[in-house]
């Protein structure tokens, strides 16, 4: 098991709206498929612009993969954000009802 943190910040408040339509679109397929595998949540910081990616891989498979939302959410992700991504790696300390 595997567990990644991706923090980065959109352009503006309008790339910001652009980019949280597209990741609600990665859990709608995700929904759908149901892929497993996996856990996943992403976070709208409060400053409006900032979002927080948590990915728990239960296997060596990454099921986005196979999500063609997450490959249009992808194509785009340079024009959106201000920056470079911050990608770390991380060990689930405690959970309460967050992590299954």
């Amino acid at each position: 098991m595997s567990t990644h943190v991706i923090q980065y910040t959109a352009k503006s408040t309008e790339t910001a709206d652009e980019n949280q339509e597209l990741v609600e679109r990665i859990f709608t397929e995700l929904n759908a498929q149901d892929p497993g595998g996996m856990r996943y949540a992403t976070f709208r910081l409060a400053d409006g612009v900032t979002f927080v990616h948590v990915v728990i891989h239960e296997t060596d498979d990454n099921p986005l993969d196979d999500i063609a939302a997450f490959a249009d959410f992808q194509k785009g992700f340079g024009d959106r954000v201000g920056g470079p991504p911050s990608f770390s790696d991380a060990t689930l300390v405690g959970s309460y009802r967050f992590a299954g």
